[in-house]
């Protein structure tokens, strides 16, 4: 195996056609210095292709949709030189011809800060089950400032997928105390501050939320209670519109923490009720967009209202939703779908589970015509899928970020909003 030192991936580097490979964990990648390294984040113009991805038999996809092609040229890196070059060794067997290592990541790269690097401008705010482990086990973590945590296991009326094992400390959350079952638009404020003072939950509380991929069935009555991680995207966002500084969540979800081997548990972690959330809600009231500003978006040249729907929605054959009769979309719109229905997000997820690196996203987005400079609105059905759309954007940085809560289901009910089927004609063009 080829294997470069710090100053030759320095020169090599220089070619625009060599594709830099970033095999550690996606957190680290994101910026979690998970080894103590002196800088964290990945190398500039490195793509995360994590290690423990070479178990899954989708191997050879997930490189192909990452774009990489056997014409490359490809420097591989990480933490482990064994894992590096095994993983170095698959691109090989997969019809790679120039493939190299570089071993010196974090004595020769991180080490350096006249070299290039970057990182996922809200990192924190996406936490691997590392981090977590710690905190449950020590109060103490790093990038955690406070002495005052509260971990909830999200669901959607579904209690027993909580008391079926969560991780130990986590107290369940129902996602129908934070939104409204009427019109599935977050609550109101009086609602939510008694909804976070019975969860335990101050202004300032740090919020850490997961929940359980269930593999969700669009034709089940209520597939939505199969989403937990989903629902806790959904109570995030709820919580930072009403004002929770400090609101995280367990990248990866349940399945992230069993993954790294920790302990579930079956015993119920008791609410500790508090009186005061100590300050008035909404504080962040710019996260969340109605109607009437989803009206005005649309007619201007500076926002965006983002479909994150998937495409068969979109030019309406199928509503998405057994509660939404209504098919089709919001004329003006944008459409950068997140999967292929309501609750598998393909295009904003890895396989497992773990939020998809961050410069794909933008990608996505970027080729939607969706850009940090816009006021950008996210939407779907009811909200949970703009929610997740709106907490990538934000973790990015993006300065002007919203959900659209009430989206379809709320335009649809209005007969004088006008809809839209089909494939539009800009797709012809």
């Amino acid at each position: 195996m080829n294997k470069l030192s710090t100053d030759e991936l320095k020169d090599y580097l220089q070619d625009p056609k060599v594709n830099l490979i970033d095999t550690r964990p996606i957190d680290a990648y994101n910026g979690w210095r998970l080894r103590e390294e002196p800088r964290g984040g990945h190398i500039e113009g490195a793509r995360s292709l994590p290690y423990k991805w070479l178990s899954y038999i989708e191997w050879p996809e997930i490189v192909e949709k990452k774009g990489f092609r056997p014409d490359d040229a490809l420097v591989v890196y990480g933490y482990e030189p064994e894992q590096n070059e095994k993983v170095a060794s698959h691109f090989q067997r997969l019809g790679y011809r120039n493939v190299k290592v570089y071993h010196d990541f974090v004595s020769g790269w991180s080490a350096n800060p006249d070299l290039g690097m970057s990182r996922l401008e809200r990192y924190r705010h996406l936490v691997p089950p590392e981090w977590l482990d710690m905190l449950t086990q020590t109060g103490i973590a790093p990038e955690y400032d406070n002495d005052t945590y509260v971990l909830c296991h999200a669901h959607y009326q579904n209690k027993s997928d909580y008391d079926q094992g969560h991780i130990p400390g986590a107290i369940e959350i129902d996602t129908n105390s934070l939104e409204s079952q009427e019109t599935w638009n977050r609550r109101s404020p009086a609602e939510l501050k008694s909804a976070l003072e019975t969860h335990g939950i101050r202004h300032d509380t740090t919020v850490i939320l997961y929940g359980r991929f269930s593999y969700p069935d669009s034709k089940d009555p209520f597939p939505g209670s199969s989403s937990g991680h989903l629902a806790a995207m959904r109570c995030a966002f709820i919580m930072m519109y009403a004002g929770v500084k400090d609101v995280r969540i367990l990248n990866g979800g349940m399945q992230a923490w069993i993954d790294a081997g920790n302990d579930i548990t079956t015993e119920e972690t008791p609410k500790r009720r508090i009186t005061n959330f100590g300050a008035s809600i909404p504080q962040y009231p710019e996260y969340a967009v109605d109607i009437d500003e989803a009206k005005r978006m649309i007619a201007s040249p500076d926002a965006n209202l983002v479909c994150v729907r998937s495409r068969r929605e979109w030019i309406g054959e199928v509503s998405g939703y057994n509660y939404i009769e209504k098919k089709g979309r919001i004329p003006g719109a944008v459409l950068a779908y997140s999967g292929s229905d309501p609750y598998h997000l393909e295009n904003y997820r890895n396989l497992d589970h773990t939020t998809r690196e961050y410069h794909e996203l933008e990608k996505v987005w970027a080729d939607a015509g969706v850009t940090p400079d816009k006021h950008n609105a996210f939407y779907c059905g009811t909200g949970w899928r703009g929610s997740e759309a709106f907490l990538n954007a934000w973790r990015m940085g993006w300065p002007r970020v919203a959900v659209f809560d009430g989206g379809l289901f709320e335009w649809s009910n209005d007969e004088s909003n006008p809809f839209e089927t089909g494939i539009p004609e800009e797709a012809y063009a």
